[in-house]
């Protein structure tokens, strides 16, 4: 199993993973999010992105204005920076341009280990490694066709009902 905590095992991965940990490394991103507890997730650590797929990384976050201040003072020079902040999840998001990926720090005051873009991970993580290279290779068609990843896997693996709920009860 993958320790996803340390992003060292990108550096032994594909040619984008590579990329990507040089990419955040070089820049320290994880390093000046560090107070945040931030953790790289979504499809490019499983090895299911493609093409336009961009680095996500959540944070810890108590107080949303302070995290939008230090976004700003870290990376508001960056290209494309955005910032907005989400109701429905009580989140903030930035974006923006580096060494040719798109990040997205997603910010809410939970735990990283305990969000949801982690638990989906690690539930996707296990199911690719049970079902092998033709599965793995289904989804990243299914996403090439507009699938976002979760209804890709709640498609291949018959689930019904929300796909991000229904991944959750596949975590025990």
């Amino acid at each position: 199993m993958i320790n996803f905590l340390d992003i060292s095992y990108l550096h032994s991965g594909n040619e984008k993973q590579i990329k990507a940990y040089h990419v955040l490394t070089d820049n320290k991103v994880l390093e000046k999010l560090s107070p945040y507890h931030p953790i790289l997730v979504g499809t490019i650590p499983i090895n299911i992105d493609i093409e336009n797929s961009d680095l996500d990384i959540i944070c810890e976050v108590s107080d949303n204005n302070k995290f939008i201040d230090k976004l700003d003072a870290l990376f508001g020079s960056e290209k494309d920076f955005t910032i907005s902040e989400s109701t429905e999840f009580n989140a903030i998001k930035a974006t923006f341009l580096m060494g040719g990926f798109e990040i997205e720090l997603f910010g809410q005051n939970i735990p990283t280990t305990q969000q949801n873009a982690y638990r989906h991970m690690l539930v996707e993580y296990k199911i690719l490694l049970g079902k092998g290279e033709k599965f793995r290779q289904d989804i990243i068609d299914l996403k090439n066709q507009g699938y976002k990843t979760e209804p890709a896997f709640a498609r291949l693996l018959g689930l019904n009902g929300n796909p991000y709920e229904e991944l959750l009860k596949l975590e025990s």
